[in-house]
């Protein structure tokens, strides 16, 4: 029986060999077929010579969340050969280089191996030892082509597109693809029952990792400064609002910039010189990580309390300390949320696709100037540094920008005194102004100590409670602000709750549990403050699934905290392995909820 468009292949290398490029290539090619793929790097945090896997998943469905189970490995690095072996499901596909022949103790018999010489094969066509390292990677792109049945003009082309301008490169390596290609098709069982077909599914999508979604997003936002600190899996947002801002933030006439980066010494350095380019003015941000959050909590604090607008995009890690820094999760919402010491709280923003990446950096900073604290794009590794199907990105041009509650120096001579901590509209905003607006009038400094409405210093016990109680007003008013969840609900008695890359398995884990008569409400919570609609979607259910891709259930606790709710009404579904969490893994920890708690499979609905 052949299977069409649905399948998972890994390949295993060494990390620093080059392979990148050629297996980048492979999930590209089936793009361009109209395919629709999702791609996984999984790497060290070294530089070179630790094991890196690179997983593709195809579905014709659209399934784009990882799965279990690999059914075409590519096994390269004799290191995890047997690792590799064992991933592999029954029925599955082993392609090596059998050069050498294969130990008996990695022999499956469920498994179907398929051995190409690739060494052998290049040694007398490339006589330079890098070279054939390096053209191994393309030499089993050109076998699989012919395994899989990949238009390989497809591929060809892409390599001339790659390489152009380095065109001595682009004969070669096409030569190696003809090289695997030619072996395959003269001595393997060419097309694999597994295989693939052209589609035209991904329609207008495009690929594009979170990163340089959300870097745009800065730029397109009216950002004008970044100040950073490299930290894994952050570094390429910085990198990719250079280049990009390098190109379209240029004065046509003199070629000056019209931007500022700034590489700080730290994270703390780097948040700081954010919260002072916002209080001049200025659209400022920061890309960081779990380590980087915790070392710019006190500043995070100065902003929250002093009022001063600031973005921060925190692409999640695994944690604590320094953890796994290049494998994924969610565990910084609630060193987030409420980073700093005493009572503070901070907008979270979730998205789960690049163009959500996109549209709520951009978002980002009109929130932080309406709210005048910092906001906080709570991303991740998978999203943010993988390549992933996503509409396209879109900018209206007439869109302007919304610097919140500013007063400039006319409005300045018709007020008889300036406060600017004063509630004037009663929703917990005080107006601001730029330094310097007014010779007289207005804000000149900050400061992070308590205060009246008009900013005098102050150890008021009624004046500093007066201050916080109007913080909390402000937040408040920020939950009508921030994105309102989506919901989907035909009325079923339970529901699941998740968010972020969390939304990438969840069609895929709703299927399979249709199949066993479990049928759930969903809720996707894209910021924080939730808004009402999150609690009257708890309410209306009997109980609700909440996922999460750490241990400590970190969004069902702010659930609890945040909506005073009964945590026995909020099941946890977990996974924080430093992987992203598959469909898998959400069908059977709802389906063994179900079965321990003797519940009926939801066929039916409320009446």
């Amino acid at each position: 029986m052949t299977t069409y468009n649905d399948f998972v292949i890994r390949f295993a290398n060494v990390n620093g060999s080059g392979s990148a490029s050629a297996n980048g290539m492979f999930a590209k090619a089936l793009f361009r077929m109209g395919v629709p793929v999702a791609t996984r790097n999984i790497f060290p945090s070294n530089i070179q010579g630790l094991p890196t896997w690179f997983e593709v998943r195809v579905s014709e469905q659209g399934y784009l969340g990882r799965r279990e189970g690999v059914d075409i490995m590519v096994a390269m690095n004799a290191e995890t050969f047997e690792e590799d072996v064992a991933s592999l499901k029954p029925g599955g596909f082993l392609l090596y280089d059998n050069t050498k022949p294969l130990a008996g103790h990695l022999r499956r018999d469920d498994i179907t191996e398929i051995g190409i010489p690739l060494t052998d094969l290049l040694l007398p066509v490339f006589t330079d030892i890098k070279q054939r390292g390096l053209f191994k990677n393309i030499t089993y792109l050109g076998a699989l082509s012919a395994l899989l049945d990949i238009e390989f003009d497809v591929i060809t082309g892409m390599v001339a597109k790659q390489y152009r301008g380095k065109d001595d490169l682009i004969a070669p390596n096409i030569q190696a693809l003809e090289i695997g290609r030619g072996y395959a098709q003269e001595y393997l069982p060419c097309p694999l029952p597994i295989r693939v077909r052209r589609m035209d599914d991904p329609g207008e999508r495009i690929m594009i990792d979170g990163n340089t979604a959300a870097a745009l997003g800065a730029i397109y936002g009216g950002a004008t400064v970044c100040a950073w600190y490299p930290i894994t899996p952050s570094t390429s947002v910085a990198e990719a609002f250079e280049q990009h801002a390098n190109r379209l933030r240029l004065d046509s006439e003199c070629g000056r910039r019209k931007f500022a980066i700034v590489q700080a010494e730290d994270e703390l350095s780097a948040i700081g010189i954010v919260i002072g380019a916002g209080w001049n003015g200025a659209r400022s941000f920061t890309a960081t990580s779990g380590p980087g959050v915790s070392l710019m909590t006190e500043f995070l604090g100065l902003a929250y309390f002093a009022e001063i607008p600031a973005v921060l995009i925190d692409v999640q890690r695994s944690g604590p300390s320094t953890g796994m820094p290049t494998r994924t999760q969610q565990g910084d919402l609630i060193s987030s949320a409420y980073a700093s010491h005493g009572d503070t709280k901070h907008v979270l923003l979730f998205p789960s696709t690049p163009k959500e990446c996109f549209d709520f950096t951009a978002d980002a900073f009109d929130l932080a100037d309406r709210l005048q604290t910092p906001i906080i794009l709570m991303t991740d590794l998978e999203l943010g540094m993988n390549d992933n199907l996503s509409e396209p990105l879109e900018w209206d041009d007439g869109r302007t920008y919304d610097r919140g509650k500013v007063l400039h120096a006319e409005d300045l001579e018709k007020i008889e005194r300036f406060g600017r901590y004063l509630d004037v509209d009663g929703d917990g905003i005080g107006y601001r102004t730029y330094p310097g607006t007014h010779p007289e009038k207005g804000a000149f400094f900050t400061r992070g100590t308590s205060r009246d409405e008009y900013a005098a210093y102050t150890e008021s016990p009624e004046i500093y409670e007066q201050n916080m109680q109007r913080l909390l007003t402000k937040w408040k008013t920020a939950a009508t602000l921030v994105p309102k969840a989506e919901i989907e609900s035909s009325g079923q008695r339970a529901g699941i709750l998740y968010y972020g890359t969390s939304a990438l398995p969840m069609q895929e884990a709703l299927d399979l549990l249709g199949d066993e008569g479990i049928h759930l409400d969903t809720l996707r919570v894209r910021g924080f403050p939730f808004g009402e609609e999150v609690y009257e979607f708890i309410e209306d259910h009997d109980f609700v699934f909440v996922v999460d891709q750490n241990r400590d259930a970190q969004m069902k606790t702010l659930l609890v905290t945040e909506g005073e709710l009964d945590p026995a009404g909020l099941v946890s579904v977990r996974y924080f392995g430093g992987l992203s969490i598959s469909a898998d893994t959400i069908q059977a920890q709802v389906s063994d909820y179900f079965t321990a708690q003797k519940l009926p499979r939801l066929t039916e609905v409320k009446s």
